[in-house]
């Protein structure tokens, strides 16, 4: 269990305001100038170093990706260099992103300036879910406070580093929670992903190298650089490490954000800070770990696995944004996974044939599963059509959309069998 003193986010829930003050009086923008000094190169070793990966779905190592950026010697040469930061929480039962904005958003803006200067980029981007209104508006006067104060800006922080943050609202599409079409979408085009190679690193926004970057990826970064990586690096497991925002919803008596270390057990996480599943552990029927987008768990696997990207990966599921939906056994399954099967059918951008035309079979496919109008040989070839969509599409909504289905074969294919057998009899 994570202790008080190494919690980074110390006003998740909102007690004090998120104003300057308060953020100053909670560490924020400590002596910011010296983390500034810092050269470029030692930014970045320190995050590769205290294993931070990314905290938006894919785990990829932040100081690693970082590192893909072109050096420049001259930062005035050259094409100019973007961060951008993604916070366009769109997953379903994902909520993490949106507490930071609205409690911390001081936080995440001295991240930007830090992770900005490790990489040489002089303008920052955060795009914010169009739903986001009120956290938009918040995040707006916490940059003009932190402009105010010379925090960013020309010369921010007196460290002779310039440094510009421009909030870009996006229409609520999913699929720009996605970097490369959340990039199109910044250029004001439609948001469809890019085909990769080249990745934004090399070519991004305007065609000039681009960091995409969580919310809860670049708001942790000061505090690294305060306490040191090997403080970061040994909170949680090897390559999984550091604190984490779990968002927990569903069939739980308290439904919460918590941050706690990576590599909780799961039940621990429910039974603690969740208030436990709603009729008790037993009465727990399934887990989906990491947001919809992943396979869920059934309880046996839940009663020992760790919240981590590796453990949850040898489950056979996924940590991705760390948000736990809990389903206990008054749940109908089947609907469940359908009512994710419509979610996905409509969020799919079309450019991929697999994902256009599958999303849509599935969805119509489930529909009739929830029913028990299928024939129990077309639960196989519902799963069959899962792979022919999964892997072949240019981004990832195709897997997001196969997975929860993959995972209800995999673990309730009896269910499936017993609906429709019911709807034969009657």
């Amino acid at each position: 269990m994570l202790k008080e003193q190494d919690k980074i986010f110390k006003n998740l829930y909102g007690q004090k305001s998120f104003t300057i003050k308060e953020a100053i009086a909670r560490g924020d923008w400590d002596n910011t100038k010296k983390l500034l000094a810092l050269d470029n190169e030692e930014i970045i070793k320190q995050v590769k170093d205290s294993w931070l990966r990314g905290r938006g779905g894919a785990g990829f190592p932040t100081g690693m990706k970082w590192s893909f950026v072109p050096k420049k010697s001259n930062p005035k040469e050259g094409k100019p260099h973007y961060l951008v930061v993604n916070a366009d929480e769109s997953e379903p039962g994902t909520c993490k992103d949106r507490e930071i904005i609205r409690n911390e958003p001081h936080k995440l803006i001295e991240g930007c300036l830090i992770a900005a200067k490790a990489i040489n980029a002089n303008t920052c981007y955060i795009y914010i879910r169009g739903e986001y209104v009120n956290e938009a508006k918040i995040l707006q006067k916490a940059i003009d406070e932190a402009y105010e104060a010379n925090l960013i800006g020309q010369n921010a922080c007196k460290s002779g580093f310039d440094l510009d943050i421009y909030i870009h609202r996006g229409a609520g599409a999913y699929i720009c929670g996605e970097e490369t079409a959340l990039l199109e979408s910044l250029e004001g085009n439609k948001g469809q992903p890019r085909l990769k190679p080249p990745f934004p690193a090399l070519i991004g926004l305007y065609g000039c190298p681009t960091v995409v970057n969580n919310v809860e990826s670049i708001a942790v970064v000061p505090t690294i650089l305060r306490r040191g990586s090997s403080w970061f690096a040994g909170i949680g497991r090897e390559k999984n490490t550091g604190t984490k925002i779990f968002s927990i919803s569903g069939h739980v008596n308290k439904p919460c954000n918590i941050e706690e270390e990576m590599g909780i057990p799961l039940k621990e996480l429910i039974e603690k800070h969740a208030g436990g599943v709603i009729g008790g552990w037993d009465n727990l029927l399934a887990v989906i770990p990491g947001g919809s987008s992943v396979p869920m768990i059934k309880k046996e696997v839940c009663d020992n696995v760790l919240m981590d990207f590796d453990s949850l990966k040898e489950a056979g599921t996924a940590l991705g944004t760390a948000a736990i939906i809990v389903m206990n056994k008054s749940t109908d399954i089947i609907a469940a996974i359908a009512r994710l099967s419509h979610f996905y059918k409509h969020e799919s951008c079309g450019q991929c044939t697999p994902c256009r035309e599958g999303t849509g079979w599935i969805m119509r496919m489930m529909n009739r599963m929830v029913e028990g109008k299928a024939k129990i040989e077309e639960i196989d070839q519902l799963y069959n059509l899962t792979k022919q969509i999964e892997g072949h599409t240019i981004c990832a909504l195709g897997d997001a959309a196969a997975w929860p289905v993959q995972g209800l074969i995999k673990n309730f294919k009896s269910e499936m069998i017993k609906r429709i057998e019911n709807r034969e009899q009657n």
